[in-house]
């Protein structure tokens, strides 16, 4: 009777078949899902669950319960519901090492489980698997001569194996017999198929039973939510899309009707000028404008001969209509790139035809998150230096902390409000723990993000060097307290924290009367600040009546530190010294931003007039690599005019910002020319690069943030 319903078992009445053995023991015939896919679910589902049960016992005041739901997670005879775990508790440790009490603890726990649902099916299984065990747990004794701890076994478990029935009362023999592994009784049970087959019975039953066809409600809850936030990245997604499809809807309803408005006055104008016998046609004339701008780019450098020019170099790019453009919009700007993608045409130093920015392909974007908490245009944003929070400022004095990876905890996100325009950003080096802020009124704020408080409030004008004084005396109509009034008119253009030291430089400069912002700029202050104390440390000596200083950069031990200015000139200072160590004129214009190139024997600069150089620091005055953007850059019609570019962290991607919908991200002394950004509703003011991946920020005049990963 026993051998028939051990092959009854093993013939299907278990949830596999010895015929099945050879199958994946990962694998479950009475279920197509994943055990695997269960662990995720187990692991997050539950804990998150249990949070919640946690909660609401401490939200009831439940403590005496909460206790005891601590005490009985420690222990968790269950395991979590993880079935290797379960499979290595009752055949790694409690069946070799013959603790019979935990073994039969154990199953009854699971069939106590099963008894509280009309599962008569599944109880009935696990009845039948439980017999099989406990002769197993015999079988392992018998086997390892401790015949002791199976006369132990049947002296605890004895009556209640009898009352169950399954024929137990042969087993009662079996310590006594001389070698039952020989008894045609009990001999299938002392065989390696039978084992195995068990094993895998038993694995099997437990990954049906939770590969989730019993789910609490409760653990329900976290899978809806994750649902729900998918469902909202998705939205997010379709969102982007949509404005994607509406911009270049809108772009080739433009082109068309600019073609078709100009198309003729074009054919009229070419046969006027063959029947004058003239060669020159408009697209030869703008192809000769485009070699003239090349020429022109080159002369503005003459410190640069022309046989010293890389092949890698690339300068030029489309001119005409660049000055155009007076305002952010949309119809005007399309109509333009319209002009520029029949016109422009440019050329590398290998003679090798180059699109035009207008023509790069649009990039190929993982996923983009989008951040509309601003209510006014977007001023400065930066990543923190993990990368896990984002730093953003607009011109309406706020600055706002959040993070754009749902599993980022958000316990920093906040809101600081500063009541004048935000000039300048940026974090702490070596944490995420200070944000250090600058705004046109000449202030700076420490922000402590775990604290959420301004840890400091500095004045750059307490600091501010005298000679500035003079300039707003000049003018003999001013009276002297005006003239005070004045003195302290300053804004912080630009902040960078030391890599290295706790210590930061602030660029301060007084302000006038402009046409515009350049013009309204007076002059510089670069102050270098203790960290610790929140005191001035030293002025770096500039020489008298400077210039402002735009853009700031230290390279990566903080030992030198690169200054840009508004008369075009570059200065390098060795802060242990703190001194001037070397400088070069290097723009004909303003320069808008600095940053060291990724090995920091290069560094960049973006001028005011939309060129982009980077110049060798171990053959100073050299240019190794340069671009035009002066497409995207028009600060004589442009409402923000601080243009800057990032770099991302392996020094191979620039991207500038623009005053277009689109920004440029250049190929550094790469082959490609580069790539287009996803659109936003008005101009890109502002751009960084995550520290570590492949994701950039993009700040738009129309009040968002945006996060794009490549793909």
């Amino acid at each position: 009777m026993i051998i028939f319903l051990i092959k009854k078992c093993a013939k299907g009445h278990l949830p596999i078949t010895t015929a099945d053995k050879d199958k994946s023991s990962n694998q479950s015939v009475a279920s197509s899902k994943d055990p695997i896919q269960f662990k995720v679910f187990e692991m997050e589902n539950m804990q998150y669950a249990e949070e919640l049960v946690r909660e609401f016992l401490v939200f009831r005041g439940f403590t005496n319960t909460l206790q005891v739901f601590e005490m009985e997670l420690s222990t968790d005879i269950g395991k979590g519901f993880q079935v290797d775990k379960i499979l290595d508790l009752i055949f790694s440790i409690y069946i070799p090492k013959f603790q019979a009490e935990k073994l039969v603890g154990l199953l009854s726990f699971f069939k106590q489980c099963f008894s509280l649902v009309s599962e008569a099916a599944l109880f009935s299984t696990l009845s039948k698997l439980e017999v099989s065990i406990l002769r197993y747990y015999i079988v392992c004794a018998v086997q390892s001569g401790r015949k002791d701890k199976v006369v132990e076994f049947f002296g605890m478990n004895g009556n209640d194996l009898l009352q169950r029935g399954g024929d137990w009362t042969p087993w009662f023999a079996i310590p006594y017999l001389k070698n039952p592994s020989l008894d045609p009784q009990f001999r299938i049970y002392f065989s390696k198929e039978w084992y195995e087959a068990l094993r895998l019975s038993v694995r099997n039953f437990f990954s049906v039973i939770f590969s989730g066809t019993r789910i609490p409600a409760l653990l329900k809850i976290s899978s809806e939510k994750n649902t729900i936030n998918n469902l909202k990245k998705d939205i997010k997604q379709l969102n982007v899309k949509l404005s994607q499809l509406r911009v270049l809807l809108e772009e080739k309803e433009a082109q068309l009707c600019w073609l078709r408005s100009n198309g003729s006055n074009a054919a009229s104008t070419l046969d006027s000028n063959v029947g004058q016998g003239n060669n020159s046609t408009p697209l030869s004339a703008a192809h000769e404008e485009n070699l003239m701008t090349v020429e022109t780019c080159i002369s503005a450098t003459p410190s640069i001969s022309e046989t010293e020019q890389p092949q890698e170099r690339a300068i030029g790019g489309p001119a005409n209509g660049s000055s155009s453009i007076a305002r952010i919009d949309i119809e005007h700007i399309i109509a333009n790139d319209a002009i520029q993608m029949i016109h422009g045409t440019a050329y590398n130093d290998d003679g090798r035809e180059m699109l035009a920015e207008e023509e790069f392909p649009e990039v190929k974007v993982d996923f983009q998150e989008t951040f509309l908490g601003h209510t006014s245009p977007i001023s400065r944003c930066r990543f923190s230096a993990s990368g896990n929070n984002i730093a953003s400022a607009s011109v309406d004095g706020t600055v706002r902390i959040w993070t754009y990876d749902s599993s980022t905890p958000t316990s920093r996100n906040a809101t600081i409000y500063c009541g004048t325009e935000i000039m300048s950003l940026d974090w702490e080096c070596k944490s995420d723990r200070l944000l250090l802020i600058g705004t046109a009124d000449g202030g700076i704020k420490a922000w402590n993000v775990d604290a959420k408080r301004v840890v400091c409030d500095l004045n750059t004008s307490e600091v501010f060097p005298r000679y500035a004084f003079r300039t707003y005396v000049s003018a003999i109509f001013f009276s002297f307290v005006l003239a005070l009034t004045m003195l302290v008119l300053c804004s912080v253009l630009d902040l960078k924290c030391s890599p290295v030291e706790p210590v930061f430089v602030s660029a301060a400069a007084s302000r006038r009367q402009g046409a515009t912002y350049l013009d309204s700029l007076g002059f510089a202050s670069l102050t270098v600040w203790n960290m610790k104390t929140w005191r001035a440390m030293t002025v770096l000596p500039l020489g008298e009546d400077p210039p402002a200083i735009t853009s700031l950069c230290f390279n990566h031990n903080g030992k030198i530190l690169a200054a840009a200015a508004t008369d075009g000139m570059i200065h390098m200072f060795d802060m242990s010294a703190g001194l001037q160590i070397t400088g070069w004129p290097a723009h004909d214009s303003a320069i808008n931003s600095i940053l060291f190139g990724p090995d920091e024997t290069s560094i960049f600069s973006l001028g005011s007039d939309g060129k982009i150089f980077e110049w060798s620091l171990q053959n100073q005055g050299h240019v190794l690599w340069s671009r035009s953007c002066s497409r995207f850059c028009v600060p004589e019609t442009s409402r923000y005019h601080r243009h800057e570019m990032g770099l991302d962290a392996n020094g191979r991607r620039l991207l500038v910002t623009s005053e277009t919908l689109r920004a440029p991200i250049y190929q550094v002394r790469g082959h490609m020319n580069g790539w287009r950004t996803l659109p936003h509703n008005a101009a890109i003011t502002t751009v960084d690069w995550h520290p570590t991946l492949p994701i950039f920020l993009t700040g738009s005049a129309d009040n968002s943030v945006r996060v794009t990963s490549l793909s």
